[in-house]
């Protein structure tokens, strides 16, 4: 890691390091002078966390049953273009995956093995284990930290955008050192805002706790365009517990290899591979007729029984008993949390916003792919695609920006005037999203 007073002055700065920021970092030119920061540690981003899978386009004969999947599973409110654009390129990206040794799972001939989850028509997710994304990010994070242009600073927040006068244009990021508390300008010619969803601002959810929308927030106060703020995923299992701090996420996959959910009577009242928003409404009704708390999901229906649960899920097997239940011999109890963020900063194709020079990419930005609830395992697929895509924007750019006007070089009263602005649209975020 390297201190931020050696450089000002950046080709590209990338604010968020999971899989979208990371794949960005990835593809950008080897001549550009990359700046790459995260809130916390660089694993704490929930592409660590995803367990389920990625989801990939099988053959040509797939692609119109993965679309209409994807577009039923959103309410028919994606763009369709951007979900064709993610289904033509889902193969590349898998196999520019196993290029850098993801290990996904194979079936005993060798083939790449394909696992469903809810609202999916067929099989066609990707996985390894029950942590396909810390398999895929830990991957990315390595080939990132191996290239000599990148620079990555983690413990480090963005508080607010460098933008010209009359927002004309973004210049950077106002950065603050998490552990020194300094805060200071860092300019790029191109800014791209990966900062992940909104789930710190909730109670119950499976996203960790820095996750507060910090790219939103300052987009919000620059008047750069955000999209269905109000579009928050609730993912209908996870682990039931009474302490507090992030969810533990049992994957969808664990319902798409046959574990099915019961009441306190033991029976079954919902179908398990309905889209997420049903599946948690039907729970939500269970629990209120119940006047419970929480409802079951027994493991023990899984294809395969306990041998598919200790190869397949073996994260979920151990924290499971680390929670005192044993899904070999017992359902185990489950309850919906936030989970995930379709709405966001407008962007297009290319990971472009409405305010020139400043991209988003991944959970923080909308782009029309999910619509209004998410299809199961296109997250990492999605993050992946356009972030690739806005790094091969940003490349085919005329390089640098413009010098950048003096007067932005100013910011000895910022931290006052950027702590206040933050709380104020966050607290807007909060509301609208509650």
């Amino acid at each position: 890691m390297e201190t931020m007073r050696e450089h000002a002055y950046y080709d590209v700065l990338v604010v968020g390091a999971g899989v979208a920021g990371l794949n960005c970092a990835a593809h950008l030119p080897a001549h550009k002078r990359v700046l790459v920061v995260c809130k916390g540690g660089l694993r704490e981003s929930d592409s660590f966390l995803a367990q389920g899978g990625i989801c990939v386009l099988r053959d040509k004969a797939d692609y119109r049953g993965y679309f209409e999947d994807t577009m039923r599973a959103g309410h028919f409110e994606n763009d369709p273009f951007t979900v064709r654009c993610m289904i033509e390129n889902s193969r590349d990206t898998v196999e520019e995956l196993i290029s850098l040794g993801v290990r996904f799972a194979r079936a005993e001939d060798g083939s790449l093995r394909y696992t469903r989850e809810g609202a999916h028509s067929r099989p066609r997710i990707l996985f390894h284990e029950d942590c396909t994304g810390k398999e895929i990010t830990s991957r990315l994070l390595a080939r990132v930290q191996k290239l000599p242009n990148v620079k990555i600073l983690s413990h480090t927040t963005m508080l607010d955008l460098v933008c010209g006068a009359g927002e004309d244009r973004c210049y950077g990021a106002v950065l603050r050192d998490n552990r020194t508390g300094e805060t200071y300008p860092v300019y790029a010619g191109d800014t791209v805002l990966a900062t992940g969803g909104v789930g710190g601002l909730f109670r119950h959810s499976t996203n960790y706790r820095i996750l507060t929308g910090d790219g939103l927030a300052a987009c919000l106060a620059h008047g750069v365009a955000i999209d269905h703020a109000d579009y928050v995923q609730i993912h209908p299992t996870t682990l039931y517990t009474k302490g507090r701090g992030r969810r533990f996420l049992v994957s969808e996959s664990v319902r798409g290899e046959g574990a099915i959910l019961v009441n306190a009577d033991g029976k079954r009242f919902v179908d398990e591979l309905l889209p997420r928003d049903a599946v948690t409404e039907a729970i939500l009704r269970e629990m209120q007729r119940e006047g419970s708390d929480h409802v079951r999901l027994d493991l023990r229906t899984v294809e395969g029984g306990a041998e598919t649960i200790r190869s397949h899920f073996p994260g979920i097997l151990k924290r499971c008993r680390e929670e005192g239940y044993d899904p070999l011999s017992e359902p185990i109890p489950v309850v919906p949390a936030q989970h995930y963020f379709m709405g966001g900063i407008r962007s297009d194709l290319f990971g472009r916003t409405t305010m020139p020079h400043l991209y988003a990419v991944g959970e923080t930005c909308c782009n029309g792919v999910h619509g209004k609830n998410r299809l199961a395992s296109n997250s990492l697929l999605e993050s992946l695609i356009f972030a690739k895509r806005a790094a091969e924007e940003i490349a085919r750019g005329n390089g640098r920006a413009e010098k950048i006007p003096v007067e932005l070089k100013k910011y000895e009263n910022y931290r006052k005037f950027a702590d206040a602005e933050k709380r104020k649209v966050l607290k807007e975020i909060n509301r609208e999203t509650e």
